[in-house]
This record gives C-alpha cells, sequence and structure tokens, in this order.
C-alpha cells in the first residue's frame, strides 16, 4: 500500500510539468486506487430497494417523478450556434428521435426519472465511424465508474448477470455521458432526491399499510378480550378455538366494520392501544407527503395534498413548478448534452429550452414582451436576444 501511494505520487510530479491538472484530483485518485485499482467502484446503496419501495409502492413518488419526467420530455429545446438560431440541425434530429425504440420525449423522460430516482443517469453514444447515430438511456443500477490515475472515471462499466460491457472514456469523444446531482460525500456517484426523501417515503408507505389493516381488522382494533370467570378459571380448548373462530368470521374485513363485539361469559374487552385519532394519523400522512414532494420540487397542491396554502391558485403553483424545478433541470441537461457533444457537433453549440412552448408560462412571456416592446432604448436585435430568439440581419437598427 505504500508502495502505492509513492508510486501516485512520483507519477503526479513528473505529470505535473506536462500537462495542466486538479491538484486535489491526484488525492482523490489514492483513496480510489487504494482499494480499487482501476476496478469498478459500486454504488454505495441499494438502488432497487430504493425505487421498489419509493416509486413501485409509493403514489405520491410516483406521481411526482412522472410530472417532472414527463414535463422535461416535453420540453423544446432550440439550437443555437454563437448567435445564429438554427430551424433544422442534424443534433435536433438525433433528439427528435435519438434511437429506433423511443422517441425525443420518451428518451429524456427516462434520462430524468434515472436522475431523480438514483441520482444519476448515463447516455450512451453510438456511433458509426465519425457519425452519431444513435442516443441511449442507461439503467444506473448496472453502471460502475472506474476512477483513473487522475481520479476521475477513466471508463464505466455495465454489467447485466455475469457479463460486463467496458466503456473507455480516454478518446476525444467519449461514449458515455454521465448526469449527476450534487453530492457532497462522494466524488463520482450523485445523490437522488428519493434518497433524500427515505425517511418520509417510509412513514407514508408504513401510514398506507396501517390503512389496510384497518380496513382488514376494521371491527377489531388492537386490544385484548379479558376472561373474568371464576378465580383460577381458564377458557377450556374447545371453548378458545369456538371464540377464535366467531372473532375471524364475524368481527374481521371491511363488510364487517363496526359490527359491536357481543360478549358473553365473563369476557371483558380492554383496548391496548392509541386509535389513529390519538396518534394524529392522517395529519403524519400528509406531512410525510408534503416532505416528499418537498424532496422532488413538487408544489404539493400539484399532488392533491390538503394542507397547502403556500400558493392561491393551482396556476401559481404550476407557474411555480416549472420556473423552479422544471426550467433549471432541463437547461442542465440540455447543457450538459451539448458539452458532451461538442466533439462531434461544434463548441459554439447551445441547447436552450424554448419556453414559448410551455403554456404554464404564458403570463409570465406576455409580461416580458410587454416590457420589451415599451423600451425604445433597444435595438431590433438585443429584443430578440431579451425574448430568447437569435439575430436577424439588419436588425440591429431601432423599430
Amino acid at each position: 500500500m505504500l508502495e502505492t501511494i509513492k508510486t501516485l505520487f512520483s507519477a503526479s510530479k513528473l505529470r505535473a510539468s506536462e500537462a495542466k491538472a486538479s491538484r486535489t484530483a491526484h488525492l482523490i485518485a489514492i483513496e480510489s486506487n487504494l482499494y480499487s485499482l482501476g476496478r469498478a467502484r459500486w454504488t454505495p446503496r441499494d438502488y432497487a430497494a430504493l425505487a421498489r419501495e419509493g416509486y413501485a409502492k409509493n403514489a405520491i413518488v410516483y406521481r411526482a417523478v412522472r410530472l417532472v419526467s414527463e414535463a422535461i420530455g416535453a420540453t423544446a429545446f432550440t439550437l443555437f450556434e454563437g448567435e445564429r438560431e438554427h430551424d433544422s440541425h442534424p443534433l435536433l434530429e438525433l433528439l427528435a428521435r435519438p434511437n429506433p425504440r423511443q422517441d425525443g420525449a420518451g428518451f429524456l423522460e427516462g434520462v430524468t426519472a434515472h436522475l431523480l430516482l438514483a441520482g444519476n443517469a448515463y447516455i450512451e453514444a453510438v456511433t458509426l465511424g465519425d457519425d452519431l447515430r444513435e442516443l441511449y438511456a442507461l439503467r444506473p443500477d448496472r453502471m460502475k465508474v472506474v476512477p483513473g490515475p487522475e481520479g476521475w472515471p477513466e471508463a464505466y462499466e455495465y454489467t447485466i448477470g455475469a457479463r460486463a460491457l467496458r466503456f473507455e472514456q480516454t478518446a476525444a469523444f467519449p461514449p458515455i455521458l454521465h448526469l449527476t446531482f450534487f453530492n457532497p460525500l462522494d466524488d463520482h456517484y450523485g445523490l437522488a432526491p428519493l434518497e433524500a426523501a427515505a425517511v418520509a417515503v417510509d412513514t407514508h408507505n408504513a401510514a398506507a399499510k396501517w390503512n389496510k389493516a384497518l380496513l382488514d381488522n376494521a371491527a377489531r382494533p388492537s386490544g385484548a378480550l379479558v376472561y373474568a370467570g371464576p378465580e383460577g378459571a381458564v377458557l377450556n380448548d374447545g371453548q378458545f378455538d369456538r371464540l377464535k373462530k366467531e372473532l375471524g368470521e364475524q368481527y374481521s374485513g371491511a363488510a364487517n366494520a363496526g359490527r359491536p363485539l357481543l360478549l358473553e361469559g365473563g369476557l371483558d374487552w380492554k383496548p391496548m392501544s392509541l386509535t389513529p385519532h390519538d396518534m394524529d394519523f392522517m395529519e403524519a400522512k400528509h406531512a410525510a407527503a408534503r416532505e416528499i414532494a418537498l424532496a422532488f420540487g413538487v408544489p404539493p397542491m400539484l399532488l392533491g395534498i390538503p394542507g397547502d396554502a403556500t400558493y392561491s391558485n393551482y396556476q401559481e403553483a404550476n407557474r411555480a413548478f416549472y420556473r423552479l424545478g422544471v426550467l433549471p433541470l432541463a437547461q442542465r441537461i440540455g447543457a450538459a448534452l451539448t458539452q458532451w457533444l461538442a466533439p462531434v457537433y461544434g463548441e459554439d453549440m447551445r441547447l436552450a429550452v424554448d419556453t414559448d412552448r410551455i403554456e404554464a408560462l404564458n403570463a409570465d412571456r406576455a409580461a416580458l414582451w410587454d416590457r420589451v416592446t415599451r423600451a425604445p432604448f433597444l435595438t431590433i436585435n438585443e429584443k430578440r436576444a431579451a425574448t430568447g430568439y437569435g439575430a436577424v440581419e439588419g436588425g440591429d437598427s431601432f423599430g
């Protein structure tokens, strides 16, 4: 181990005079190589359990992820090359039909859902010669980072069962784009909103299970039947079995909800636990649902969660959802795609969200156009730039 450290530090001194590199990256490389030495670094959490208990079994998580991912999928991008706006371009065609199995909306939905559930999303580029032909969203639980000597990923390994496929990242155009949410405790993997909301998800799921159990045992609240017969007397086996059978057949299940319990022969009912009302059961469930919505950036009003009065109406909540959640994430995905694809399409390319096509922002857009129209000190091109449009020939005049 000591020799490994010496080797890494010696190599870093040699490379310092050859090329620019982050000084802290070498420390990350030491930490990574001491334990992995170029092997896949596994994610520290159980993605399958999070997805199963969260997305698959929790309606709030499911709907929140669907709302965000479908909004991102429906987002239209405008392509700029410098100041010039492209109406058609191979990059726009690729995003509209990334692969034979998906359209552009389905592709972006998958990428966004992976980010929300795992904190990581991986996109594979398929090339034929020098031509970029297809894009695929890969499952994050199957992808592992392979740290390199500089501390950053030199490759990715995609594993299915006993088979693994290695994607080297050393080429001029790396075949994998790794999108992450910020994680203060990990150098390679992102922190998922679902993981941050894990306690709230468990609370909400437990409340749902409590509700189900309450329906199944509606007239049999938690407690005990106490036999108050003669001192020292107990129920014989026949009496005990008959009592169990009657409770199961006549007092359990939703069909028997509310049926009064008939006691005989010295039997007395003794409640042994708090009722759902005593536990403030429904408020705890709604509080957990609001925490889940907060983690995913969705206003609780859009998820039908009662008790939220942050927004005066549904329209305001929907506008806040796009302004604070959808647009920043969509812009980040667009920026990551253009930076990744720059070696193929050019350094000056830039994908921008076309906010004109987002109906929820109609009021904001109308107010912006009104302000720009009333600004006589702006040229035509300056007005176009302020509203997200490219420059036009002869647009440097006032009009």
